[in-house]
């Protein structure tokens, strides 16, 4: 049975960041921010960097590497591998894991037949499925809060919609036979901490949640093998539900009876109890008081015009943008050319499933010189709608306050 420390060892140890990538300044327009509407200060030092295998994204730090997608990636539905945002806690990070030393041990106290499946066994010995889906940060516009909150200063782009093919979580457990009083699966990745007082990325999801047959073992992103920085050679999928519990480099579950008390799961990731407009519960883990972040809230994303472009008085303007949920589908968006004081409805574009990015557009006709601020909002059919303005909390997450876009029509 390998340790995550003998995947590391058999991989080369730790990722080493220094000398790996290309910084790419000044790739974008002149003048403007990377990431419009951080606060003062944050986007200063905020840079275009590469890392291998990817092209250069928004870097907010750097061990461990936490990059962002640019805004111009959400111009289609699907994000490009070479894109897609890139998410780390923690800096012990492998250089890269052999797929054919790669191995998945599956137990716990609650599986009644533990067994470790190869990449080979995974990809070959279930039914392979795919799913569209939004991987979405829980601190996504983390770094729009106002008032300002600590953590990884996000913009709008700690997110990505990709075609996951795997094996149904559920198929998996079948085989270790799930017994009747598992109510949590804990989920553990090759990566892992530098120093051994810093608690390891684990995190857990209710048994419920892994018998649905929309949760998988992925181990291809967009008709490719994962990416290394994404997660290779497998990952967990968990459609609808923020990226937190997307383990990465995943290479054990474990069936339990108890609440898992980690600090991934005990301490962080966790928002006010009842603050929230969230369906999906994580009951075992529930106080009082906050409960564990699960789905994510409805949104939506305006990513053309530019904001600040110019437009000719009287030529219609197409209005574009994406919009996403937990889930449930988006059931309409909403588009006001007048700041707000009258709304209209979009032209929803294809439909790629209820977990994927929702392409709409609309087109506007300025009719006079002057500028027009353009506000995107976007309802689910279980009847959510964007907020009006911040729910407030102290890990910044769930911030799903409308983006507005301004043009200038001369």
């Amino acid at each position: 049975m390998l340790s995550r420390r003998q995947i590391l060892a058999g991989a080369g140890g730790g990722v080493l960041l220094s000398g790996t990538s290309i910084l790419v300044r000044g790739a974008h327009a002149a003048g403007a921010p990377l990431i419009p509407g951080l606060p003062a200060g944050e986007y200063d030092t905020a840079v275009l960097d590469a890392l291998p295998g990817k092209k250069p994204l928004i870097k907010l730090s750097y061990r461990p590497p936490n990059y962002e997608t640019p805004a111009d990636y959400f111009k289609t539905e699907i994000t490009p591998n070479d894109a897609f945002f890139v998410r780390y806690h923690l800096a012990d990070i492998p250089q890269s894991i052999d797929p054919q030393k790669w191995r998945l041990r599956v137990g716990g106290e609650a599986a009644a037949s533990p067994f470790e499946l190869t990449l080979t066994e995974l990809q070959s010995g279930f039914q392979q499925v795919e799913i569209t889906a939004v991987c979405q940060c829980s601190g996504n516009r983390r770094g729009l809060s106002d008032p300002h909150v600590p953590g990884v200063q996000w913009g709008i782009g700690a997110m990505g919609n990709a075609v996951w093919r795997g094996v149904r979580l559920k198929d998996v457990l079948a085989k270790a036979g799930l017994r009747a009083e598992a109510i949590e699966l804990v989920l553990n990745g090759a990566d892992g901490p530098v120093i051994d007082k810093t608690p390891d990325f684990v995190k857990s999801i209710p048994v419920w949640k892994g018998l649905d047959e929309n949760t998988l073992i992925a181990h291809t992103m967009n008709g490719a093998p994962l990416p290394h920085w994404n997660g290779a050679p497998a990952r967990l999928i968990v459609p609808g539900w923020t990226a937190t519990y997307w383990t990465k480099h995943i290479i054990s579950i474990d069936a339990v009876t108890k609440p898992f008390d980690g600090f991934w799961m005990k301490s962080a990731y966790r928002i006010p109890t009842g603050k929230f407009p969230v369906i999906d519960r994580f009951i075992s883990q529930e106080t009082l008081a906050n409960t564990p972040i699960t789905e994510i809230v409805v949104n939506s994303l305006i990513t053309s015009p530019a904001d600040r472009s110019r437009q000719p008085v009287g030529r219609p303007v197409e209005i574009s943008g994406i919009a996403w949920d937990g889930g449930y589908g988006i059931g309409r968006v909403e588009v006001s050319a007048d700041d707000g004081r009258t709304w209209r409805e979009a032209q929803l574009g294809k439909d790629g499933g209820r977990f994927s990015f929702r392409p709409w557009s609309y087109r506007f006709v300025p009719e006079r010189a002057g500028t027009s601020r353009i506000i995107a909002k976007a309802s689910n059919r279980a009847g959510q709608t964007q907020a009006d303005s911040l729910i407030f909390n102290p890990a910044g997450y769930h911030n799903n306050v409308p983006r507005p876009v301004t043009i200038v029509a001369s």
